[in-house]
């Protein structure tokens, strides 16, 4: 349906900070869609409790 020069566009375009910006922009907006409609529906709220921990380098090992 597309030529070769549109999907190479495409596809480098996906590889940009702005994609990367824009799909975080729209998982959030569709997150907090769900969780309404998740505490609509009666469903018990979401932890806020950190579901891991960053853990620096130790001794002797590269960042």
């Amino acid at each position: 349906m597309y030529n070769n020069d549109f999907e190479s566009a495409f596809s480098g375009f996906l590889e940009t900070r702005e994609y990367d910006e824009a799909e975080n922009i729209l998982f959030t907006a569709m997150r907090k869609a769900f969780t309404a409609g998740w505490l609509a529906a009666g469903g018990a709220p979401p932890s806020s409790a950190k579901i891991f921990r960053l853990v620096p380098p130790g001794p002797g090992e590269k960042q």
